[in-house]
């Protein structure tokens, strides 16, 4: 079923307006596939190397932490964590020795998270990834520091008109 474009002129070719249209929802689904891909990389590799108490997500999150002592709110704030459900995840890598958990001194309300020696090593196992995967980029040509940045600020000029329509509410 073809759906048709706004821009889109009487004789078939696309305008300004129908360009921008498509890019925009080939870019929406790119970063959507994307992430679902990062999350099937890191799972192979976690099965691979043995590692069956944290799954992807809460891999990714170990990784993003770091060496950082943060609160739940600060995880999704920061952009460490996407998904909606943060306190199963930290309440399970806290069960499995992943994480250290604490209440904050300034607000007793405030619980603060830190990797313990087992969350880091699976944060080393996540960059250990990442690095190979900068290499082969490299290596093969699929990817160089220029275009990737010059990918990230078109992605960050997204993410900050987002942000202002979720502010702003139109």
């Amino acid at each position: 079923m073809a759906v048709a474009l706004a821009g889109v002129r009487a004789d078939g070719a696309a305008g300004a307006a129908g360009d921008i249209h498509a890019a925009y929802l080939d870019t929406l689904s790119l970063i959507e596939r994307l992430h679902r891909l990062l999350l099937d990389v890191i799972k192979d590799e976690f099965e691979r190397l043995g590692e069956p108490e944290v799954n992807p997500v809460q891999a990714l999150l170990l990784f993003n932490v770091g060496a950082q002592e943060v609160t739940a709110g600060e995880l999704r704030s920061r952009g460490y964590y996407q998904g909606s459900n943060v306190s199963y995840n930290l309440k399970k890598l806290v069960e499995t020795g992943h994480m250290h958990h604490a209440r904050s001194l300034a607000d007793r309300r405030s619980v603060r998270v830190s990797l313990t020696e087992k969350g880091h090593a699976v944060r080393r196992k996540v960059a250990d990834l990442i690095r190979r995967h900068t290499a082969g980029l490299a290596e093969t040509g699929a990817a160089d520091a220029t275009g990737l940045a010059d990918t990230n600020a078109q992605l960050r000029r997204i993410e900050r008109f987002w942000a202002d329509r979720i502010r702003y509410i139109y």
